[in-house]
């Protein structure tokens, strides 16, 4: 018995070939590779498909019957013309049978099976395959090469933030693992790319065995040098004082800007510049003061939450007829929390019924006491429609720079604030920029945020093209690659290439940042925080139906305040919470109390994007009790130590690479994997620290009870003899109560 593939191997015939053959010579059996033939049928084949023999086999009976033997020595006695036509021809009498349209190919093979050639055709086609085949199979090797296995590192660092492929990576553990340990072990669905936090890194550190030591990424060193230059003492020269004017609405702000911008000679030629440079620069005795043209305290506080503490002063404007208003306790506690000085201007003193001595009264109750009455603050009267108050106003801020020593250094590479920027038709992207400090100069390059580029044209506030703008000056420039975002620092930079690349890298990390999503401090995560020791203090926004309210409020909150901690109010006030309560929370990372008030729909979708806490309260007892909770967890908890178990040493055995290995039997209470343990000597404590390796045998093991033996290396320490004593403990904390 021959199989199929056998036999076609054998003649160099295809599988398939060799099987429609047997069919087509009534071996109907005959239907896969597998199947096997019959001596007298390998024959037959043999004598059809090699010796070229035209033998016919009928398609409806066995060739080994008596009937189809006799056929076939009949068929030696025909004549050659008859033994050359075709096997399918019909004999007398007969039906014409329906002939199949016969491929190409298997036409082909026919004729070279008549011809005697398919043996030597097969012959060079077979020469050939083998020299591929063994081409690849020499190749193959060196794909699929194979890499030693990296030794288990005990204590690894990861920089945070994190993805999951970072941690696989650090950790040495396939992603998919890690994705499947997430998913199983913690119902967490992540992808590779996605961002972990420092506390699940260091779980899955535990999990693996791993020492996980958290850090934070590092900036480039290059990226923020400006930062980092001690300006030398010879080399600083006074820069003007940059400004802001703050103050209730129709009070007056806009009026008194433009009153004292038109004090200046060349302002006025330059029409409507300053709107869009967002600047302007006024001289008075022969020096300059410059005027943020954002009046508003939104625009002010939203460029301080993103990090850019631009002014140096702010004008506090408060109509003398009006008196104190509930926008001129913002702007107080705006002005308070960027911790800048306040000069006040006392407005409209002109009219009949203004009166300034009950306007500094109320000041003064809000910690305003003007210079007359043995305070700090300047109070001047002004008025935009006698042009009174004008001049003295310029020279008090003049003033107060010198009490500032407001100083820059010119000769360095320019460094300062991006206003605003937006795209012109004809000139691209436009950045106004605040100067602070150095020179920047027509064709710097300049790096703002994610983006970077060339000084093509430089203005001033007056819509000039100049070629130099030193510290405290209004620019605006063109070059940059995509707009920057208002509240942008801006550098000089040297190397262009440079500017690419930590644009790009600031890019990235921006993408992370909108990914994990910026957390704010909530009543929620506040111990969280305090743990990780980024606050101290519990800051509040409080808002209440009556003022009376928000005194007694106020004053709960102060009064559960300790040394330790404390609750600042940042601002307080009558009315329903505002974008702008929520503006001044997002940049100072405070909390908002509402007390029987509710938020605007506005400020309720801001504090959502912003992720402000917004807390609302009927009864003032829930509100002082749930701070009083918040700053119980600032407390710093009180630690007690407890004792776990007693080991004994009873052997040492010495392993190279690794250290001294204590092979131990645990007397009483039981030693945990990561417990605190101390090695005790003659009564002495030689050293105190953590366990680095517990086995049991050979298997690591979480804990081991009194009664057994197990293994202990100490991290850090090899001085371990027989006869010591290991004890194991704990470290509790007990949370600390107001």
């Amino acid at each position: 018995m021959v199989r199929i593939n056998e036999l076609a191997k054998d003649l160099g015939f295809k599988n398939s070939f060799l099987i429609e053959k047997c069919q087509e010579y009534g071996f109907v059996d005959i239907k896969h590779h597998a199947n096997a033939l019959t001596g007298e049928q390998v024959s037959l084949l043999r004598s059809k498909l090699v010796d070229g023999a035209e033998q016919s086999v009928s398609v409806k009976e066995k060739p080994d019957t008596p009937k189809a033997k006799k056929k076939s020595t009949e068929k030696k006695d025909v004549d050659t013309d008859k033994a050359a036509a075709p096997k399918d021809a019909p004999k007398d009498g007969e039906a014409t049978p329906v002939r199949r349209r016969i491929p190409l190919w298997k036409q082909k093979a026919r004729e070279d099976l008549i011809k005697g050639r398919w043996k030597e055709v097969t012959k060079v086609s077979q020469q050939k395959r083998p020299r591929r085949f063994e081409k690849r199979t020499k190749e193959a090797p060196k794909e699929k090469a194979v890499v030693p296995p990296k030794e288990k590192e005990s204590k690894v660092t990861v920089e945070l933030p994190a993805t999951i492929k970072d941690v696989s990576a650090a950790l040495g553990v396939k992603a998919g693992d890690i994705i499947s340990k997430l998913l199983i072990g913690h119902n967490i669905f992540a992808t590779i790319n996605q961002g972990l936090d420092g506390e699940l890194i260091e779980m899955l550190g535990i999990e693996y065995g791993v020492e996980v030591e958290l850090k934070q990424a590092k900036e480039d060193e290059d990226e923020f040098s400006l930062e980092e230059e001690v300006d030398r003492e010879e080399d600083l020269d006074a820069r003007a004082p940059i400004v802001t004017f703050l103050g209730h609405v129709d009070h007056g702000k806009t009026s008194l800007l433009d009153s004292i911008r038109k004090t200046d000679i060349v302002s006025f030629e330059a029409g409507g510049i300053t709107q869009h440079i967002g600047a302007y620069r006024v001289e008075t005795n022969g020096k300059s003061v410059v005027f943020l043209d954002t009046p508003g305290h939104e625009a002010f506080t939203a460029m301080r939450a993103r990090g850019a503490n631009v002014t140096d002063l702010v004008v506090l404007v408060v109509a003398a007829d009006d008196g104190v208003m509930p926008q001129t306790e913002e702007a107080i506690n705006h002005a308070r929390a960027a911790n800048v000085p306040i000069v006040v201007a006392l407005n409209k003193v002109d009219k009949p019924e203004a009166n300034v001595q009950k306007v500094k009264q109320q000041l003064a109750a809000l910690e305003l006491n003007p210079e007359e009455w043995g305070g700090k603050v300047q109070m001047v009267e002004t008025s935009v429609v006698t042009k009174m108050g004008l001049d003295t106003l310029l020279d008090g801020l003049l003033l107060e720079a010198e009490i500032l020593e407001l100083k820059a250094v010119p000769k360095k590479p320019a460094r300062g604030i991006v206003l605003e920027a937006h795209v012109h038709e004809g000139r691209g992207v436009i950045a106004n920029l605040l100067v602070r400090e150095g020179t920047l100069k027509h064709g710097d390059i300049v790096l703002c945020g994610q983006t970077y580029g060339r000084v093509r044209a430089l203005y001033n506030d007056h819509g000039k093209e100049i070629k130099v703008a030193g510290p405290s000056m209004p620019v605006a420039i063109s070059g940059l690659s995509t707009c920057p975002e208002a509240g942008d620092k801006f550098y000089g930079v040297k190397d262009i290439q440079k500017a690419r690349e930590i644009a790009s890298k600031r890019e990235r990390k921006m993408r992370e940042v909108a990914l994990s999503g910026r957390q704010h401090v909530t009543l929620d995560n506040l111990y969280k925080k305090i743990e990780e020791g980024q606050v101290k203090e519990i800051k509040v926004i409080l808002k209440a139906d009556f003022k009376g309210s928000v005194e007694v409020l106020k004053k709960s909150l102060e009064e559960i305040s300790t040394n330790e901690v404390r609750t600042r109010v940042l601002h307080s006030g009558v009315g329903g919470i505002t974008e702008t309560d929520i503006l001044l929370a997002d940049a100072s990372d405070a909390v908002v109390i509402g007390f029987h008030v509710v938020p605007e729909d506005k400020a309720k979708v801001l504090a959502e994007a912003c992720g402000v806490d917004i807390r609302l309260y009927k009864i003032i007892y829930d509100a002082t009790n749930d701070i009083k909770a918040a700053l119980e967890g600032l407390l710093e908890p009180d630690k007690i130590e407890q004792a776990l178990g007693s080991v004994e040493v009873r052997k040492v055995f010495k392993v190279s690479k690794v250290g001294n290995i204590a092979g131990c039997y645990v007397k009483s209470g039981r030693i945990l994997r990561n417990s605190m343990v101390r090695l005790i000597r003659d009564s002495v404590v030689l050293y105190d620290g953590k366990i680095a390796t517990l086995r049991v045998v050979k298997d690591d093991a979480k804990e081991v009870k009194a009664g057994f033996e197990c293994g202990i290396r100490i991290a850090g320490f090899d001085d371990i003899k027989p006869d010591d004593i290991i004890e194991s403990y704990e470290i509790q904390h007990i949370a600390r109560t107001l």
